[in-house]
């Protein structure tokens, strides 16, 4: 049926998408890492994993740090540089807080923390 459309080129329809791999292809693939990331969501209604795989990923995520953009943990460092970033002139706020911040690293200098 492919065949007799008028509508595009036959390699539109036939690309071939499916594809048939060799058994040693798939035996040599890491199995456990082949799911995309973030393909569950924790709190997925729909996700059917078993309750006992959902727990013992809970327990597992107590350990691990929470993870930090690279603009959330650059804006720590300097809390004016994501606007300077994109180009912008820091909030009033901004600017306070990189002042409070210098103020508190001259404090803790001069009590010889840091």
């Amino acid at each position: 049926m492919s065949g007799t459309s008028n509508v595009g080129g036959r390699g539109v329809y036939e690309a071939g998408d499916q594809r048939n791999y060799k058994d040693s292809e798939i035996n040599e693939a890491d199995r456990y890492k082949e799911g995309k990331e973030n393909s569950h969501l924790a709190n997925d209604s729909k996700d059917e994993r078993s309750i006992a795989n959902k727990l013992a990923r809970e327990e597992k995520r107590k350990n691990e740090p929470e993870p930090i953009s690279k603009e959330a943990a650059d804006s720590q460092a300097d809390p004016t540089l994501p606007a300077k970033n994109h180009g912008n002139e820091p909030s009033k706020g901004a600017k306070i807080d990189a002042e409070i911040q210098q103020e508190e690293e001259e404090y803790l200098k001069k009590k010889g923390i840091k």
